[in-house]
């Protein structure tokens, strides 16, 4: 019913409108980031996050914790890391309430890496990255990649460059998941996701974080056909009913599948759809407590841009709906309200068998 992996070429009535954001190279080049002049040149500063423009730029002027906390911070995270399974196996509430309030920047690499489980699969398989690399792979995946690659965060200092280190680093990893497991092959979906991780990471340590993410956090979102993705929007629509009843109304009233908005959202774990501050802070979220956050956020999310009569009232049909959710704008939402939101603990509404236990996360905060 929904996608061939090869080209995404899915039934236009359903998908045609993620696909064009998927592929696309975000419409918003005219929002550049600020730009200086030496000796004549023109010289385009990034913000804090090496993007040079877009949607996802950062205005200078956003809050900023305080060096001595966040130095606090840093030193709490390496005394973690010092005896990570014990305080992973005995003080886990610790550990989320610790991603909950964001991990240091300069240890998310190794925060992620650790709560993934991938280090451990990488000193596992030593020189496995390479082997695959040495491989051929399919033509037909390697055609997609390729072409595929330029539209990967194409105002980030690091993929800007048509054929620069980091478009060749993200062909590496995205061409040995392909030989890794052929039986799957390439999702376009997955080039954001590892560019994300290569913004934080090498390629080899990447690689095996996105393997994880395939197989251990969102295992079947990937595949051909996408059966897992279209099962969770049937449970994310259901949540909604309960959670956000006046936005539910209003998508059943206009007909509007959640595959249309959510494909989006949670395969690329809205990497192309949130402010950068808050796509980090749901990825710090995401590696420690699994997909709900995932649910989580499009919840709010929904809430946030449907969940009032006024904001309902600029919205008199699918068109605008699906416009205003595929373009959120970064004042929708802000990074301490999303992540406060996300924490709010919620009932439980069904069980495991029923509803993925309705991400029985509900009940925990």
């Amino acid at each position: 019913m929904l996608c061939k992996k090869n080209g995404w070429k899915c039934s236009a009535s359903l998908m045609s409108g993620t696909l064009e954001s998927l592929s696309g190279l975000g419409e918003d080049g005219s929002s550049v980031g600020s730009d200086s002049e030496i000796n004549g040149l023109t010289v385009r500063r990034t913000d804090k996050y090496g993007f040079l423009g877009g949607s996802q730029y950062s205005e200078s002027g956003e809050r900023e914790v305080r060096v001595e906390v966040a130095r606090q911070r840093e030193m709490k995270w390496l005394d973690m890391f010092k005896n990570w399974d014990k305080w992973v196996k005995h003080r886990f509430q610790k550990v989320k309430l610790r991603c909950r309030k964001g991990i240091p920047s300069s240890l998310r690499a190794t925060a992620w890496q650790l709560l993934s489980n991938s280090k451990e699969l990488l000193e596992a398989n030593k020189g496995k990255f390479e082997e695959l690399e040495r491989e051929q792979g399919e033509a037909k995946w390697l055609d997609i990649i390729e072409k595929d690659l330029h539209r990967q965060f194409p105002f980030h200092e690091m993929f800007a460059a048509r054929g620069g280190h980091g478009q060749q680093d993200l062909y590496r990893i995205l061409k040995a998941y392909t030989i890794y497991r052929p039986d799957e092959g390439y999702c376009q979906a997955q080039a954001p996701v590892a560019a994300v991780l290569l913004m934080h990471m090498p390629a080899e340590q990447a690689f095996w974080c996105l393997v994880q993410i395939c197989e251990k956090y969102l295992p079947g979102y990937y595949s051909a056909g996408l059966e897992a993705i279209q099962l969770d929007g049937e449970i994310f629509f259901s949540l909604l009913r309960r959670t956000c009843p006046m936005a539910y109304r209003h998508l059943k009233k206009f007909k509007i599948d959640p595959i249309l908005y959510m494909t989006e959202w949670f395969m690329c774990i809205f990497s192309r759809t949130l402010p950068w501050a808050c796509v980090l802070r749901v990825w710090d979220m995401f590696f420690c407590e699994g997909v709900k956050i995932v649910f989580r956020v499009g919840l709010v999310l929904l809430k946030q841009v449907l969940g009032s009569v006024d904001k309902l009232r600029e919205l008199q049909g699918m068109y605008e709906t699906m416009e205003r959710l595929r373009n959120i704008s970064p004042d929708t939402i802000r990074e301490d309200v999303l992540v406060q939101e996300v924490g709010v603990s919620f009932s439980v509404f069904a069980d495991h068998d029923t509803c993925k236990t309705s991400f029985c996360f509900y009940s925990e905060t």
